[in-house]
């Protein structure tokens, strides 16, 4: 019976489990999808949304937490700096499975996963729509503002001309 057997082992021992998992992590945040198996996808699942979830309150707790499961500092940085501000409304819930089929080798179960807001083709071709930031501001009312003045001084510029 499997009382109380929460975590997949997946035929590894602690330290080289833990160390896939962080490698795999660093690869995901880096590349934004990965293929690996089906029960790799499922653990490596459970062991990056805690950290995305970290990641959408940047302070240096968090970043040091971050840092103690990925070891890699280019990854925290881009795990905080781009998946954050892309997941930053996103209450959970950050990364998809989608099964590929079975590999030619030794007939393994494939799957892709990745992360959810970094993939057009499900979400519409859809590029970053950030609703408000924190002050209540929204950057697509800040952007034509910026805008309006510089196409006026080019039509300005033609006209003296």
């Amino acid at each position: 019976m499997r009382h109380g057997k929460k975590v997949n082992h997946l035929s590894r021992q602690t330290g080289h489990r833990k160390a896939m998992l962080a490698n795999m992590a660093c690869s995901l945040i880096e590349h934004k999808r990965i293929n690996t198996t089906v029960a790799k996808a499922k653990a490596l699942k459970q062991f990056v949304e805690p950290l995305v979830t970290k990641s959408k309150e940047d302070t240096t707790h968090n970043r040091r937490i971050v840092f103690s499961y990925l070891r890699n500092k280019y990854a925290v940085t881009e795990l905080f700096r781009e998946v954050a501000a892309k997941v930053g409304d996103r209450p959970g819930g950050y990364t998809r499975i989608i099964k590929l089929g079975n590999r030619l080798g030794d007939n393994a179960d494939m799957a892709m996963i990745e992360l959810v807001d970094f993939n057009t083709v499900y979400n519409g071709g859809k590029k970053e729509v950030k609703k408000s930031t924190r002050r209540g501001r929204s950057k697509k009312a800040d952007a034509p503002a910026t805008e309006a003045p510089a196409a006026d001084a080019s039509e300005n510029t033609e006209a003296t001309e």
